[in-house]
């Protein structure tokens, strides 16, 4: 069994290529509760490509907290927690038939605002 290697959940009045909400990991120094809303701001985005389709991770640290005013892009993420939450994505569905991920890459903040904008946008298209 795996733990998430960050706080986990979505972005609000978003569509992701899957069908669902847009996911998130939030970088922060303890868990939060399930259900607890944290704004947050993103500062890159895992690509990945899953049974369901696009299934991309966008990667957030807490907004308005400046014990993380120096993580302002994807380059200011240690090596380490990109290398973890990564090999965690690449392993999570391992144990599950029929399921798999693959093409997976990291991209920096400005790409990762585009693909939350698309998703806001592919929303509003679907009609919700």
């Amino acid at each position: 069994s795996m733990g998430y290697p960050a706080d986990y959940g979505f972005i609000e009045n978003t569509l992701g290529e899957d069908g669902d909400p847009l996911d998130a990991l939030v970088l922060l120094p303890e868990s939060v509760f399930p259900g607890v809303i944290v704004e947050a701001r993103p500062v890159g985005v895992y690509r990945m490509t899953d049974e369901a389709g696009g299934d991309d991770k966008v990667l957030c640290v807490p907004a308005g907290d400046p014990r993380w005013d120096h993580i302002q892009d994807l380059s200011d993420v240690s090596e380490f927690e990109l290398s973890a939450i990564k090999h965690f994505f690449e392993r999570y569905k391992n144990l599950e038939p029929g399921k798999y991920v693959q093409g997976s890459e990291w991209l920096n903040r400005a790409e990762a605002e585009k693909i939350i904008d698309e998703s806001f946008a592919r929303l509003k298209e679907s009609g919700h």
